[in-house]
């Protein structure tokens, strides 16, 4: 299970964390139900992109990803779903941001998790060789690096990092 499924787990266990729903240009995989993204054609995505509409974008991989800036609940915290890039981006902008780099058990799971999810082979070696560089820019960026190798653990790890944060925010002394 990815980062996407981790996410959803979250927001399931924490009715503070509240997930923002990304925009790609990409199409929709077969096992998708539509949930996962706003789907949105080239032009509107850069319409967008023009109208100063996202907090952070980026293309990867040939594909527009991008986050809205966020509406969230009075009282929530954001959650964003995004690639090394984007939290690039919002790190600039914001560097109080935390940052959660959450990664695969192993580039085998990673492969594997591309192929069960249906990615074809060709995007399946692109996104394996540029993945040392994501980690490398990303373990720079990160507050917090969590392996992703059980799916309770890894929700239960942040879970608890994000309640500490919290503390630390009501008591800062």
């Amino acid at each position: 299970m990815g980062k996407g499924t981790l996410a959803l787990r979250l927001v399931a266990s924490d009715d503070r964390l509240w997930l923002s729903r990304s925009w790609t240009t990409r199409p929709r995989r077969a096992n998708e139900d539509g949930s996962e993204y706003n789907f949105v054609e080239r032009a509107a995505f850069e319409k967008a992109i023009d109208d100063d509409q996202f907090l952070e974008w980026a293309e990867f991989h040939g594909n527009l990803y991008g986050t809205p800036t966020p509406k969230a609940p009075d009282g929530s915290d954001v959650l964003l779903e995004i690639e090394v890039q984007g939290a690039e981006q919002v790190v600039n902008a914001n560097p109080d941001a935390v940052v959660f780099l959450v990664l695969p058990p192993s580039m085998g799971h990673l492969e594997e998790r591309l192929r069960g999810r249906g990615d074809s082979d060709d995007h399946v070696a692109l996104r394996l060789s540029s993945t040392p560089h994501e980690l490398a820019k990303g373990r720079e960026l990160a507050s917090y690096v969590v392996v992703n190798d059980d799916i309770d653990r890894a929700t239960g790890e942040i879970l608890s990092i994000l309640e500490e944060l919290r503390q630390l925010r009501r008591d800062p002394s």
